[in-house]
């Protein structure tokens, strides 16, 4: 059974439906009585003008109403071809659109393609063909479902976007939510690790053990901060791109597998940007775990950093099986994943990150099936 969200909608969108159908059954309806009634005005023309050839006296007066006939028409457009003189006499129509004979010509075919032309005999001998077009009330009547139905897509347009945005507040607002609970509920265990840490200090332990876990400890510090990070606006400050990075490349290659190569190319100068330290060194980590992912585990990882005048750029290369063309702005689409296991949010985040937060830019370079990947940060540089 439908569920009322879903009834209403599809109850809203059938409605909208069937009343932009009856609007534009009746226009059309509408429309063709003006044509019909333009055809019946033209008809009365047409024989006004045969009552015209008629000179006799006793048809004086019958003359007279028909020239009043004639004169009334102010509105329709036509073109009255004259066979005896083999001349062409227009009415309503503007002297710029039969300025030449070509001109005229073309109008006529016009006009023959809208009515079918009128043929006036006096005594069995064709005297005119009168061409005639749409008024310029019809004319504007014929747009009228077009615009109609424009006005209307607009309508659905920004209902639609409205509601788009006002679903991606909401989830952006629980998402912001869980992380900053997540950072809680670690608080907790870390506190007590800390403690731990200190105990084992005075304990007969091998210091080099010890060491190492107050490296983890601060590393789930650092996670915990990030977390937090989630929905504010965080703190931008200069600092020197090469730095930050070659910290998380330093991280990330302790901790990863021997069968990982890891490469890093880096100017010999400073490279100063707007960053926030934590919420980059995620990003790169994102960027760099994925690489692993896409190469199962065995490969090369090569981060580059290069600039120019005015940008900074990071690029993250990886030998992994590679991202097909149609992909490469999915890849950045919440919950799209191509892993068996995983929420499909790490490039979400870090295309979040870079582009909300640094101002930046992150997409993929370049990337093909079985050739691996390479994505590229692009931030502002600082001098």
């Amino acid at each position: 059974m439908l569920n009322k969200t879903t009834f209403t909608r599809w109850f809203f969108i059938i409605g909208s439906i069937l009343i932009i159908s009856l609007i534009l059954w009746n226009t059309f309806v509408f429309f063709n009585q003006l044509k019909d009634d333009e055809r019946n005005k033209m008809k009365v023309w047409a024989a006004a003008q045969e009552e015209l050839q008629k000179l006799n006296t006793s048809e004086n007066s019958v003359s007279e109403t028909a020239t009043v006939v004639i004169q009334s028409n102010n509105t329709t457009p036509m073109i009255s071809y004259s066979h005896e003189a083999d001349s062409y006499i227009e009415r309503n129509i503007p002297e710029n659109q039969i300025s030449t004979d070509k001109k005229r010509q073309k109008l006529i075919k016009q006009f023959t393609s809208e009515y079918k032309p009128i043929e006036v005999y006096y005594e069995d001998q064709l005297l005119q063909t009168i061409y005639y077009g749409n008024s310029p009330l019809i004319n504007k009547l014929k747009y009228y479902p077009a615009v109609l139905i424009l006005i209307i897509l607009l309508i659905f347009l920004a209902l639609y976007l409205f509601y788009q945005t006002s679903k991606s507040a909401e989830q952006n607002r629980l998402w912001a939510g869980m992380a900053k609970e997540t950072a809680h509920q670690i608080g907790t265990p870390l506190s007590s690790l800390v403690g731990w840490t200190e105990i084992l200090k005075e304990e007969n332990v091998n210091q080099e053990y010890v060491t190492e876990i107050e490296k983890d400890v601060d590393r789930l510090k650092t996670i915990t901060e990030r977390f937090s990070k989630i929905g504010s606006v965080p703190k931008l400050e200069k600092t020197d791109l090469v730095v930050e990075t070659k910290t998380s490349f330093d991280y990330l290659k302790r901790r990863s597998s021997k069968l990982i190569q890891f490469e890093l190319n880096s100017p010999n100068e400073e490279v100063p940007v707007m960053l926030n330290p934590q919420l980059f060194g995620w990003t790169v980590e994102n960027l760099v775990k994925n690489g692993i992912d896409a190469m199962k585990g065995k490969g090369t990882i090569t981060i580059s950093i290069e600039k120019n005048t005015k940008k900074a750029y990071v690029r993250i290369s990886d030998t992994g099986k590679g991202i097909s063309k149609r992909n490469h702005k999915k890849v950045f689409v919440p919950g799209y994943t191509t892993k068996k296991r995983g929420w499909g949010l790490g490039l979400s985040l870090a295309k979040r990150i870079i582009g909300t937060y640094h101002n930046g830019k992150i997409h993929v370079l370049n990337s093909n099936p079985g050739k691996g990947t390479t994505m590229e940060i692009v931030l502002r540089l600082e001098n």
